[in-house]
């Protein structure tokens, strides 16, 4: 009988990964090699066609080996992939992770901790209280107690997690770790709606700058149909939004947005909280992009009355340089978190609890989840918060720079100062027919990864810069690439 494969795990584990290591190095190197650009060229057809020639059957009947399958397939993923750290690869809240963040996710995979038990995670689910605990800090300050709105300050110390919806820290602000703003979202969504249960269906109202996840949630969750309140300069209308509510029954969850995905704009969030407030109903803020901006000296009053609403999405996957995935939701108050308590005996039996165990089920609408909190951890503790924000501020910089640059070329329309790192521009009287073929050539031809976004009514180009390694020469190139398929 042959030897079972190494595991990942152990002491001799590391000493498995090792030689493995360095084919997925090599393999990523050359991959990216022989790409030579962003992404790949051709197309869809052409990628696929492409990645069947290198990797042939994915189901044999005897195996390649190992070395040979890693090597074949991460080659040609690498080879066939939109890479974020590369500058002209910009269209979306795709960030390029650093380099330790990674390592440290490596070492997540390899200890394959499952977040659904202290049995299975006794050191990870520690930590994960300390940082969300921190991290659920740099949103509310020192709240005293649910509802009251704090001052920015520095992270307390924490306990170890207890009950399902309690930290070492009771009546303090937690946060949840999910898997982006999406699964944030609704999670909001589910907490608001439990809250208010007695009271008669939960209605949500957003602006039309929302993310398509919040009227998503709803509907998961069975909700009304979302209200809509006009956003007409991108950014939620306090007046419209005091309309909407007035009068309107029952009990309502209003969902503004710190960073929209199509221009990265903020909500006026002081008002939209008066708002609320006035009419008794509950805010819930999509900060998935914007959150980021805690950390920025400079930037953070952008996010004044962040503090004032009961839950706030954050994305480390964006504004975080994670790898994907890294979200997280901020609540208030942890008597919200008490609708997730959930019993199965052999992961949180009442004996074990009682006798000291931590109660991890209550943490999440998953059960095996992964210790993606290692990974936002390192990072932390390698840049602190200067760093993070040193970060932040450089590719908020870099797109007003660019900004600067397009608003004083007579070739291009730029749609506004950015507020985040969203520069959204189109050449100067070209159809939005046109502007879309710009993109679709430049995607083709595996030159450049542009988004779009249509605002005002028209189409145009979104360069989301999330790369804190790009050059001035970098957006002068891009320019250069969409100047040239711009003559018809």
């Amino acid at each position: 009988m042959s030897n079972p494969p190494p595991l990942a795990g152990g002491p001799q584990g590391p000493q498995a990964l090792r030689p493995l290591l360095d084919i997925v190095l090599d393999a990523l190197h050359d991959g990216a090699t022989a790409r030579g650009g962003p992404l790949p060229a051709g197309g869809p057809h052409t990628v696929t066609a492409r990645l069947r020639e290198l990797t042939g059957d994915p189901l044999p009947h005897h195996g390649t080996g190992p070395d040979t399958a890693l090597r074949t397939l991460v080659h040609a993923l690498a080879e066939g992939a939109a890479d974020p750290a590369d500058p002209l690869c910009a269209a979306h809240l795709h960030c390029p992770p650093l380099a330790l963040a990674t390592a440290a996710d490596l070492a997540a995979s390899a200890l394959n901790a499952s977040m659904d038990s202290w049995d299975q995670a006794p050191a990870a689910s520690a930590l994960e209280t300390l940082v969300t605990d921190a991290l659920a800090h740099e949103v509310y300050g020192d709240t005293g107690h649910p509802g009251q709105s704090g001052q920015p300050g520095h992270p307390g110390q924490s306990g170890q997690p207890g009950h399902p919806g309690q930290s070492g820290q009771p009546g303090h602000p937690q946060a949840l770790v999910t898997t982006g703003g999406t699964e944030a979202n609704q999670l909001a969504l589910l907490l608001a709606r439990e809250s208010h249960a007695s009271q008669g269906p939960l209605q949500l109202i957003t602006g039309t700058n929302a993310h398509h996840s919040l009227p998503r949630a709803a509907w998961l969750l069975g909700l009304p149909d979302p209200v809509t309140v006009p956003a007409p300069t991108g950014t939620l209308d306090p007046a419209a939004l005091d309309e909407a509510l007035t009068d309107l029954p029952g009990p309502k969850l209003v969902a503004a947005t710190a960073g929209t995905t199509d221009a990265g704009l903020i909500d006026p969030l002081p008002e939209i909280a008066d708002v609320c407030e006035h009419h008794g109903a509950r805010l819930h803020i999509d900060a998935a992009y914007g959150a980021g901006l805690l950390f920025s000296p400079t930037r953070r009053t952008l996010l004044t009355g962040l503090d004032r609403a009961a839950t706030v999405t954050l994305d480390l996957h964006k504004l975080g340089w994670q790898p994907v995935a890294a979200g997280l939701l901020a609540v208030r108050d942890p008597a919200d978190l008490t609708p997730l308590t959930h019993h199965a005996d052999y992961l949180n039996a009442d004996d074990d609890t009682e006798a000291g165990l931590p109660d991890l089920l209550g943490r999440s609408l998953r059960t095996t989840r992964r210790p993606d909190i290692l990974k936002i951890a390192v990072t932390l503790k390698a840049l602190g918060r200067t760093g993070l924000g040193t970060l932040v501020d450089q590719v908020c910089d870099q797109a007003q720079e660019f900004a600067a640059t397009l608003h004083a070329h007579p070739g291009f329309d730029l749609y506004d100062t950015p507020t985040l790192s969203t520069v959204l521009f189109r050449p100067h009287g070209a159809p939005d027919e046109h502007i879309a073929h710009i993109r679709r050539t430049l995607l083709t031809q595996g030159r450049a990864v542009l988004g779009r976004a249509r605002m005002d009514g028209r189409l145009w180009l979104k360069a989301t810069l999330l790369n804190p390694h790009t050059q001035p020469g970098d957006l002068a190139q891009l320019l250069k690439l969409v100047e040239g398929n711009t003559a018809r």
